[in-house]
């Protein structure tokens, strides 16, 4: 059964998990689109409890900094919409307390992104699933959401059959910890630093100057479980369970933004002009492409904005109606804060 409560115009919002890279980008996306909040309540663990955090104000809630409270299951008494980037385990520990309290839980995590009754949304490809929740809305995988957002104009095209992505990962996906890794990282190699003295703690291997071929843990396949999530999150996301999708996820050393090297067989033809065309009437998508001006995304020059960026498009000649494309994104905005606080616009009435 649905939803019933009815959505004040002016929510009081929670950032669950306030003080990590996410919960940050929740604040400052709150600010970048006034979201229209009654007040912001930033809440993290016991030893974040009583920092400040500063905060540019949105709807209601002026400029200033908010201070960091314990989350506990009371946190959430009087709280309408709840965005959580606190991990997997404290979203399930969170769940029940954050619904009985009459809030909606906007999930970062993987805890619920699978689960039957819970809606797993992009506002531009599903954002009509969004009526079917029971009090719990799931952010996709940050490297699903920017890939079907491009895919969404060319499905409307034509259905697609195949889905072929190697993802190139920013290190910032694992968080706050790998961005600082990177850098501490880099800074030692660059000084001479002997490899098994160098500091290896957020990936299982050196990410300076190099590719990690593994993000998350290997499943029985062979696949990892980052490249599953693509494959399954893909098909309810896109509401065709026939996508056949194969996916190669890869970290590289680059701070913000990951790129995505896309190949898709659709049922039918589909044109570069078309796909073109497309590309550029869609929503929260920007078409950088342009060969003869070297323009294309790069992660580089596209950290902080908005949306998913795709270049290289040209058709794939090793099936009957191919194309291939480059797709990047920043995933701490657009692949989590981003994506999270535009479902919370969704539920405003």
């Amino acid at each position: 059964m649905a939803w019933t409560k009815e959505m004040p115009a002016n929510p009081v919002v929670a950032v669950a998990g306030a003080t990590g890279a996410v919960g940050r980008e929740f604040l400052n996306v709150l600010h970048d689109l006034d979201f229209p909040a009654a007040e912001v309540r930033a809440l993290a663990s016991t030893r974040s409890a009583g920092k400040e955090l500063p905060f540019e104000g949105c709807g209601l809630v002026p400029a200033g900094n908010l201070v960091v409270q314990e989350m506990t299951p009371e946190s959430f008494e009087g709280v309408d919409i709840a965005l959580f980037s606190a991990g997997s385990g404290v979203s399930q520990q969170m769940r029940e307390a954050v619904v009985a309290a009459g809030a909606v839980m906007i999930d970062n995590s993987s805890a619920f992104r699978m689960d039957e009754d819970v809606p797993l949304v992009v506002p531009e490809v599903n954002p009509q699933d969004v009526a079917w929740h029971n009090g719990v809305i799931a952010n996709p995988n940050c490297s699903t959401i920017q890939m079907v957002v491009a895919l969404k104009p060319l499905y409307d095209i034509s259905p697609i059959k195949r889905v072929v992505v190697s993802t190139y990962q920013a290190a910032s996906g694992a968080g706050a910890p790998a961005m600082a890794e990177l850098y501490d990282q880099t800074r030692e190699y660059l000084e001479g630093t002997p490899e098994d003295q160098l500091t290896v703690s957020a990936f299982q291997h050196r990410i300076a100057f190099n590719c990690i071929p593994h993000i998350d843990k290997f499943m029985d396949d062979g696949s990892t479980k980052e490249e599953w999530k693509m494959v399954v999150e893909t098909k309810k996301i896109m509401g065709d369970p026939n996508i056949q999708v194969a996916a190669t996820c890869v970290r590289v050393p680059v701070l913000r933004c990951h790129g995505e090297s896309i190949n898709v067989e659709f049922a039918d033809e589909v044109t570069v002009e078309q796909a073109k065309a497309a590309f550029e009437a869609a929503p929260g998508l920007t078409l950088m492409d342009d060969a003869a001006a070297n323009c294309y995304p790069m992660p580089g020059i596209l950290a902080g904005t908005d949306g998913a960026y795709v270049g290289r498009l040209r058709k794939d000649p090793s099936v009957p109606h191919g194309l291939a494309f480059w797709d990047v994104a920043d995933q701490i905005r657009k692949g989590a804060a981003l994506n999270a606080v535009q479902i919370a616009q969704l539920l405003l009435p």
